[in-house]
């Protein structure tokens, strides 16, 4: 008899929860990894990267070229090659780096990076190695 009287609560907390969920408005939040176009965003950096290292394109790693790794769960992923215009919001300095490699990290609205340059790269923009600054907030272009 306990073992009906449980099932039968947990049937009539399935059905509440389906009714509650149902009746719930559709979310507007994107659900995209994707930053949306022209907003900002933040660009961090590699860090330290043992010497010999590849990057996902095949090219050895350069930690001081004028390029980034961009997140795998961007939808659609950005072409290795596929330059980028890096904009710091907060000194205005730009620079055009070129994806050459794939990284884990990826966008949501709370945590919303979106490119993660090499050491030098996030330097040249203002961005702080030593004490780490963690990210700097940008803006991302495509260009030819």
């Amino acid at each position: 008899m306990r073992k009906g009287t449980l099932i039968g609560r947990v049937a009539a907390a399935v059905v509440a929860l389906t009714a509650v969920l149902g009746a719930a408005p559709a979310s507007t939040a994107a659900t995209s990894d994707t930053p949306p176009a022209g907003e900002n965003c933040w660009a961090t950096h590699y860090g330290y990267i043992p010497p010999g290292a590849y990057t996902a394109s095949g090219e050895l790693f350069d930690n001081n070229a004028d390029t980034a790794a961009t997140s795998l769960s961007r939808d659609p992923q950005l072409p290795f090659g596929t330059k980028v215009k890096v904009t710091n919001v907060a000194n205005n300095a730009s620079l055009v780096v070129r994806v050459n490699d794939r990284g884990t990290f990826a966008w949501t609205p709370s945590v919303p990076k979106c490119l993660d340059l090499t050491d030098g790269a996030y330097a040249r923009l203002g961005g702080v190695l030593n004490p780490d600054s963690g990210h700097i907030v940008v803006t991302e272009e495509i260009v030819p």
